[in-house]
């Protein structure tokens, strides 16, 4: 049986929101400048981890001729602009919806830094005011980013629940690894391209939330 659960935690990017194809364009135009190529051998690896990290095994993959600052720096600006158009991906505005009308408490765990947080939000204010925390990968309390616990124990603690308390949706790997080192049951909605081998340990894998039965976690029914 499912532990039971009061509370849930949602990743953002590629979870909730249609982004990643924004940052697999933007990083294949700044790579294609060195003439490289970034693909899914390489953007598995990156997905769902902080900046910082991402660029950096970007830059040591590629052999890029810049630092892994360099390359952020590059596409900062690109990126903010790109990101103020952000939809969201399907089942994602319905499920939460769901929950906040119920009364469940929910948090979004981003490892997206403030500036780029605050782009995708812009458009999207009303509905994330259903989250009672949004943890952010920037924030000061946070030593380590995915695929470690703490932004998931982080958001656990602001919502004042125990971890096994909570059910974590994610799409990456990183983000898997980090919501079970946290001692939280996750489900986890792949991207098409990903395999689901990577996914083994998951609690459940969906192909959408809209395909989530909130009966099987013991939640109120879509119904």
């Amino acid at each position: 049986m499912p532990a039971e659960i009061s509370c849930i935690i949602y990743d953002m990017d590629g979870l909730l929101l249609d982004t990643e194809g924004i940052y697999t364009e933007v990083t294949q135009e700044i790579v294609a400048e060195y003439g490289k190529v970034f693909d899914w051998t390489i953007k598995k690896k990156i997905i769902g981890r902080r900046s910082i990290q991402a660029a950096q095994i970007i830059v040591e993959s590629l052999d890029l001729p810049i630092s892994p600052q360099d390359y952020l720096d590059s596409r900062k600006d690109v990126l903010l602009e790109r990101f103020r158009d952000t939809q969201a991906l399907p089942g994602a505005k319905e499920l939460t919806t769901h929950f906040f009308k119920h009364g469940i408490p929910q948090a979004l765990a981003t490892s997206s830094s403030s500036p780029m947080y605050e782009a995708k939000y812009e458009k999207h204010k009303k509905w994330f005011s259903q989250f009672k925390q949004i943890v952010r990968g920037d924030d000061p309390e946070l030593k380590e980013g995915k695929p470690a616990p703490d932004i998931f124990l982080i958001a656990a603690k602001r919502l004042g629940v125990e971890p096994a308390e909570c059910l974590v949706f994610e799409d990456a790997p990183s983000g898997m690894e980090a919501a079970l080192a946290a001692g939280m049951s996750v489900v986890v909605v792949p991207d098409p391209n990903m395999d689901h081998s990577q996914y083994q340990n998951a609690s459940q894998i969906i192909s959408s939330l809209e395909n989530f039965d909130p009966e099987y976690w013991g939640l109120p029914s879509l119904n």
